[in-house]
């Protein structure tokens, strides 16, 4: 007999927030908890540009949203704290995290660097019940890990994530078919998975209001609306269906990249090369990390209305530079992007060289070798003495460079 799917989706509270929170709690205990104070996870507090990448729930209450600019968020809260990123933490509090989930099963899809399905089908009776398992990871998580999640239980990896997104934090829900209708149909339409800004007022124009009203429409009618390919998913999402497997992302060698689905729909060319440059960084101290080197970038954006594009260009020489990463994905981005609302960036490296194999270039200027030594050695001191060790300079808005590597983010290649 066929076993019926179980899907847990294990989602971080306020993920950057709070391992920014817990990294200052195990350096010194006395420290002010962030978790408990209008704080947020952003760019730089004194020139008060870059974008919210996490808030506490003090700045929750203030109307603060993550993806806002961080001078909307002053405006909301003059007396909001703000603390810079510090990716390479985050990325080793998503392993510990990991490490911990892989004790439940051995068929996980890391989907971003907070967030993890875990098929439960084949193994869940060796545990329990899957209310009392997905409680158990969460217990287990706050304990020895001291941050907390939200846990979706459904038959699917969609429900699972909508399930997990339900009253936060530290908390487990179902979403199973026969819940559907009283917990996510009442739902308003803006809550659904993949409905960005654009094709919620679009529903909202017509009368769609919940996901309750979409699930309930003629598909044809949305088709005309929508366009076929992106009508026909959401309809299916609504009505509860998903099919996706849980499953590995592709190998590392293949390539080394990073993608993020955006809370809100990004708009302008400013915010859109913020969410590149937290992708970059990762990707040159991955690149660095495992000693090679790219030879062509790949900057991919799906849109609001599902369309996906994606351009790439060869470098002139193999690099693992953050700054000609980004400098190279903020150019691809500016030639091919018509400003259509964007709900996914996606920033990806491949031609991999091993850095022993890779020819010296004669002409590779002083400033560029110095500015790699200086990479190297950011990454060398941050993972002997910690994150705070040093601290860079953020990109002007003036196109100048100024070296900078915050650390690591998602990973998803």
């Amino acid at each position: 007999m066929e076993l019926k799917r179980l899907i847990f989706h294990i989602d971080v509270n306020s993920a950057f927030l709070s391992w920014e929170s817990v990294d200052r709690l195990e350096k010194d205990p006395d420290a002010l908890d962030l978790r408990t104070i209008p704080s947020a996870v952003g760019g730089d507090e004194k020139a008060r540009h870059g974008i919210v990448l996490a808030k506490s729930t003090p700045a929750k209450k203030f109307g603060i949203t993550t993806g806002e600019p961080l001078v909307h968020a002053l405006r909301k809260c003059p007396d909001l704290t703000i603390v810079p990123p510090h990716f390479d933490t985050y990325l080793r509090k998503s392993r510990q995290l990991m490490d911990v989930l892989s004790d439940y099963t051995p068929d996980m899809e890391k989907f971003s660097i907070d967030e993890a399905f875990l098929d439960m089908t084949s193994t869940i009776h060796l545990f329990g019940s899957p209310i009392t398992v997905a409680n158990q990871i969460r217990e287990r998580v706050s304990k020895e890990l001291g941050f907390t999640v939200n846990i979706g239980i459904a038959p699917n990896k969609l429900l699972a994530k909508m399930a997990s997104d339900f009253k936060k934090p530290d908390l487990c829900h179902t979403l199973f078919a026969h819940e559907i209708e009283k917990k996510m149909w009442p739902l308003p339409i803006g809550e659904l998975f993949f409905v960005g800004h654009s094709a919620r007022k679009k529903m909202e124009n017509i009368g769609i209001h919940s996901i309750g009203d979409l699930a309930a429409c003629n598909v044809s009618y949305l088709t005309r609306l929508l366009g076929e390919k992106y009508a026909i998913l959401i309809h299916n999402y609504a009505c509860g269906i998903d099919n996706d497997p849980v499953e590995e992302r592709e190998p590392l060698n293949k390539g080394y990249g990073n993608s993020t689905t955006l809370s809100h729909d990004i708009e302008d060319l400013d915010s859109a090369n913020q969410v590149l440059l937290s992708l970059c960084e990762t990707v040159g101290a991955r690149l660095r990390q495992d000693h090679v080197l790219c030879d062509c970038v790949c900057v991919e954006i799906k849109d609001w209305d599902f369309h996906s594009q994606s351009h790439q260009t060869t470098i002139n020489n193999p690099t693992d530079s953050t700054s000609i990463i980004y400098e190279t994905a903020c150019r691809l981005l500016k030639d091919f992007w018509d400003r259509t609302p964007l709900r996914l960036i996606g920033v990806r490296t491949t031609k991999i060289t091993e850095e022993g194999y890779c020819q010296l270039n004669l002409f590779e200027s002083e400033q560029v070798r110095k500015r790699k030594e200086m990479e190297k050695a950011v990454d060398h001191i941050r993972n002997k003495f910690g994150t705070d060790s040093v601290k860079r300079a953020s990109f002007l808005k003036d196109d100048r460079i100024v070296d900078h590597v915050s650390g690591k983010e998602k990973h998803y290649h």
